[in-house]
């Protein structure tokens, strides 16, 4: 029998790639997990994640800490390494830092505002097309959450307990810029609030420049 094709670069593919990334895609996108969290969400079998999980410490994007439990041993508790950061979406972030800083070192800081005033403009736009004002509330935040997933955040949205609404991004394409440009994150608060609507209140409760793994915004009418 002979063996299985190799690809043009003369490396055979790997079959358990695939599911090496839905088990990334569940790290990144729902936190921290140990192997029997991760297990259950997909259907498979620990041991299987486990081996999975095994490759990606090896390859540098997982690792994983120790947390005590009230009865037997500490659990394994995994999460995305920064190497992992690069198997998600960036938009360029090396070019796009260069620009900015190009930007301010030519035309100063109120060239960079003039430059970031006219980003938002053109994005609330782009979004206000996109969103019907007067579509319910629900519908404009699950727009919105497929808009942004649309451009790289892994976005999804949730209903709360007291009836407000979760928006949360998951990943942030634009991370490296807006560790460069404090305006981006400033803008993109302002964008919801504008495409949502003066009714309601969106409020960021978590956010990756500080430190968090996500960025979330909380979102209810205005009282």
């Amino acid at each position: 029998m002979s063996a299985p094709p190799a690809t043009l670069s003369g490396v055979k593919p790997d079959p358990d790639a695939p599911a090496r990334d839905k088990v990334l895609f569940q790290l990144k996108t729902k936190g921290p997990q140990t192997a029997g969290q991760l297990a259950r969400r997909l259907g498979v079998t620990a041991m299987a994640v486990r081996q999975h999980l095994q490759r990606l410490e090896e390859d540098g994007l997982a690792c994983f800490e120790e947390e005590r439990r009230p009865v037997g041993r500490p659990a394994k508790v995994w999460r995305p390494t920064e190497q992992a950061e690069g198997r998600f979406p960036d938009s360029h972030a090396d070019l796009t830092v260069q620009i900015l800083e190009g930007v301010r070192s030519t035309f100063g800081e109120d060239g960079l505002e003039r430059l970031m005033r006219h980003r938002y403009r053109r994005q609330r736009a782009l979004y206000r097309k996109r969103i019907a004002r007067d579509a319910p509330l629900r519908e404009r935040v699950a727009k919105l959450a497929a808009v942004r997933r649309e451009e790289g955040y892994m976005a999804e949205w949730s209903r709360q307990r007291d009836g407000s609404l979760l928006l949360v991004e998951n990943h942030c394409p634009i991370c490296a810029a807006a560790r460069t440009c404090q305006g981006l994150c400033r803008d993109e608060l302002a964008l919801f609030q504008s495409v949502l609507g003066r009714e309601v209140v969106v409020e960021r409760t978590e956010h990756i420049l500080s430190g968090a793994r996500r960025c979330a915004y909380l979102i209810r009418p205005r009282s």
